[in-house]
């Protein structure tokens, strides 16, 4: 029996991964220019739009450069210690540099050098360590997943900062809810970031996808294309749906399979979107998800609300990624079935 080319963990890249070229050619481009001319790079959408497969995604095709070190971060823990100490665990050559000319020990890095004065500060550690790399014609790329406005973030942007004003060779690529990196951006120390180009995670082409599907299943467009209509591009959507027809007998989009998608979309992404809403957020999207497509008249008289009122909301909620508002006066809600999610939370 084959294997099931789809798979629901985020993260991983999945056989039937449908890439972002677009994307990841334009950082990958930044990243591997002489030239330099962006340092830091942010991918922002909703949870399950793929910012973690993308970022995993460039981490591979950056790591086939032999002059590129990868390091990722966790954004929970001390980012500029985690930094050394990856460095050092990580590179041999590293590894030789650090435990022969900085002591570390007030860290617990590497070994004490008893010649050599303890180090105070870790980010001149780094700085140190970046001139040896910049010496060995070598480049750090940095990747931070789930981002959000903490201290750590903070001390660790506000570094990165200097770093880059001092031309070491050192990328960052950032991953996050819109809403936490926006948060993070407006820090006064940090307005740099403003200037960093910054790559949502639009839907999926709808065409590749039923391509995808009819190749995958052995079906016609036709049933293909129905298929990737009930994604709406939604990448964890595309996934799912593929994961659960795989696993039917026939190939069909059967009620059970229906309902086991539902249950994914629900269990690991709608539950966590829908406790971040505030109570205003979720009344505005119960009215929304009634059409495919409304208008925002329509939408106004049925709420009772003035246009003004709404505005602010229309704008969250188009930057949390969970509404289309492309169209001059149409509204559509972005998340597939997620008028069945709000159905049964409201039982």
């Amino acid at each position: 029996m084959k294997r099931n080319p789809f798979a629901i963990n985020f993260g991983k890249i999945p056989t039937q991964y449908i890439s972002r070229d677009l994307i990841l050619d334009e950082i990958l481009d930044y990243i591997t220019d002489s030239s330099v001319q962006n340092s830091c790079f942010m991918l922002t959408g909703p949870r399950g739009s793929g910012k973690t497969v993308m970022m995993t995604s460039i981490e591979k095709e950056v790591l086939k450069y032999e002059e590129f070190i990868v390091i990722r971060l966790n954004p929970t823990r001390d980012m500029l210690n985690g930094l050394v100490a990856k460095l050092y665990d990580t590179n041999s050559f590293l590894t030789k540099f650090i435990n022969m000319n900085l002591n570390l020990s007030k860290f617990g890095i590497g070994m004490e050098v008893s010649s050599k004065p303890p180090v105070a500060d870790i980010e001149s550690a780094l700085e140190i360590i970046l001139k040896e790399l910049q010496r060995k014609k070598k480049k750090l790329l940095v990747t931070i997943d789930e981002v959000s406005n903490t201290k750590s973030m903070r001390e660790f942007a506000s570094s990165f900062q200097i770093m880059i004003r001092s031309n070491y060779p050192i990328y960052l690529v950032m991953a996050g809810l819109y809403e936490n990196i926006h948060k993070l951006k407006d820090q006064k120390d940090l307005t740099f970031l403003y200037r960093t180009p910054q790559f949502e995670m639009e839907p999926l082409n709808l065409k590749i996808i039923t391509e995808r599907y009819a190749q995958v299943f052995c079906i016609s467009q036709e049933n293909a294309k129905k298929m990737a209509i009930e994604t709406k591009g939604y990448p964890f959507a595309y996934q799912a749906l593929g994961k659960y027809i795989w696993e039917e007998a026939n190939h069909e989009m059967t009620k059970e399979v229906l309902i086991r998608y539902d249950e994914a979309l629900s269990h690991y992404v709608y539950k966590k979107i829908w406790s971040e809403l505030s109570e205003k957020d979720r009344w505005y999207m119960s009215f929304i998800v009634k059409k495919d497509c409304m208008p925002v008249a329509e939408l106004l008289e049925l709420t009772k609300q003035k246009k003004n009122e709404f505005s602010q909301y229309r704008i969250r909620l188009r930057d949390k990624g969970l509404i289309d508002v492309q169209t001059r006066g149409m509204i559509k809600c972005r998340l597939p079935r997620f008028d069945a999610f709000i159905k049964n939370e409201q039982l």
